[in-house]
């Protein structure tokens, strides 16, 4: 084995430096605007035509499945086109000297020299001329080599390496580059990773703070005819004391007794009545919560449904004075994810309401929808409108944004009209919003429907 690993001059004679020169020339024009894989590919086939070689391999040094130090090829020239690339160990190649970051040179006999090299004798080598790529923190990142199926004379030594020590330390740094960019995309990666999830836990307290203010004022509003209820019946308890004193007696007359059992009657009707409407508010209120913990598509009857949403808020939507008008065919129905199809409801409402009406009411809100036929075929329109304030021109630019808020500060998250547009496109819809100061807002929304399931 024939090995050399003593400095060597780059230009021997005045032709040899010609020719070093001129491929030089050529070679740097041709990479000058290639990055990445197209550099190490350009290099390769122009450094085989100017070296007059069969092969040359750039690859990048890489730690094997059994521990040893191995070559991942990036590219590799093959006499008329280029190789596969391919991944093999360093053990027994004339490639491990080169990545202890010595040059390797072999002008003759490179299989008798490094027989256990299988790759060496499918290639039909006969000469060979490595180059490590060293980075610079001093690290053996590749290998640039030059193998031939002919010995390598002298002079075509000296422009090899030439050439290879010059491009190496292009190459070099071209993977330096290359590994940089790899695990700054990694960092990346992971800081998205963690913002989408951070952004997701916010968005989830928001649905729950959401719930939560929904539940106090449900609360609220349903202690109203439970407090009624019982206070008739306390009444009505008084009442019948009365009315067994009254059969105790010695005398009862007709009248005293219809009079009783009206103001009996009368009390039994405010109960119901008011246990009643306790009883609708909870019910709103329990298939709201169910709604949004579920997904589930199933048949909506959407006027049914939206009531049912408005009378889950009427509380809050009261305390500010907002009114709900719901224009929506009773004998509309279509296929929906009923939980998050509420979620929007409720997010466009409490929006309306916190946002639209700074000051409070009196204010009217719309919610309309309808089916329409638009590039054949069928979508289920939505319109949401407000008579409020409207929107600036950066808050409608902005209002489908996460975490923008005009609250900031007074309570707003900035998710909720977030939570509405991610809905609507997981649900494969359209949302836009039209609105100008003092105008009011009117948000479209448009789900597809499809074989009469959306």
């Amino acid at each position: 084995m024939s090995e050399e690993k003593q400095a060597v001059p780059l230009f021997d004679a005045a032709d040899g430096r010609t020719l070093a020169e001129a491929a030089l020339r050529s070679i740097t024009a041709s990479t000058s605007r290639a990055r990445g894989e197209d550099f190490l590919r350009i290099l390769v086939r122009d450094l085989a035509h100017a070296l007059d070689v069969t092969y040359v391999i750039a690859g990048r040094v890489i730690t094997m499945a059994d521990g040893d130090e191995g070559i991942r090829t990036l590219a590799v020239w093959a006499g008329k086109d280029y190789l596969p690339n391919m991944e093999y160990s360093l053990r027994h190649t004339p490639c491990q000297d080169v990545t202890d970051q010595c040059m390797c040179f072999h002008a003759s006999g490179i299989q008798a020299d490094y027989p256990q090299d299988t790759l060496l004798v499918e290639m039909r080598a006969e000469s060979y001329i490595g180059m490590p790529m060293i980075d610079t923190e001093g690290r053996t990142l590749g290998i640039l080599s030059a193998i031939d199926t002919r010995p390598i004379s002298e002079d075509k030594r000296l422009l090899a390496l030439s050439l290879l020590s010059m491009f190496a330390a292009r190459g070099a740094a071209e993977l330096q580059h290359q590994e940089r960019e790899q695990q700054l995309e990694a960092k990346v990666q992971r800081r998205t990773e963690a913002l989408l999830a951070a952004q997701a836990t916010l968005v989830e307290q928001e649905k729950m703070v959401a719930l939560g203010a929904l539940v106090a004022g449900v609360a609220h509003e349903v202690n109203t005819p439970i407090g009624v209820a019982v206070t008739a019946a306390s009444t009505m308890a008084s009442y019948a004391d009365d009315l067994l004193k009254c059969v105790s007696g010695e005398r009862v007359s007709r009248s005293e007794l219809q009079a009783m059992a009206q103001r009996l009657r009368e009390g039994a009707q405010l109960i119901e009545r008011n246990l009643a409407r306790a009883a609708d508010l909870i019910g709103n209120f329990k298939q709201l919560a169910v709604d949004q913990g579920s997904e589930h598509v199933s048949d909506v009857v959407l006027r049914e449904h939206a009531l049912g949403v408005v009378t889950a808020h009427g509380p809050e939507l009261r305390k500010v004075g907002l009114t709900v008008e719901v224009d929506i065919a009773p004998d509309l129905r279509t296929w929906l994810d009923a939980g998050r199809w509420s979620q929007v409801l409720s997010n466009l409402l409490m929006n309306a309401a916190k946002h639209g009406y700074p000051n409070g009411g009196p204010g009217r809100i719309t919610l309309a929808a309808r089916m329409v036929l638009d590039g054949g075929a069928y979508w289920l329109q939505v319109e949401f409108a407000d008579d409020g304030v409207g929107l600036t021109a950066e808050a409608r630019e902005r209002v489908f944004e996460p975490f923008f808020t005009t609250k900031r500060g007074q309570g707003g998250s900035g998710l909720g009209m977030h939570i509405v547009y991610t809905i609507v496109h997981q649900m494969g819809g359209q949302v836009a919003v039209a609105s100008a100061p003092g105008t009011g807002c009117r948000i479209k929304l448009r789900l597809p429907v499809r074989d009469g399931k959306t």
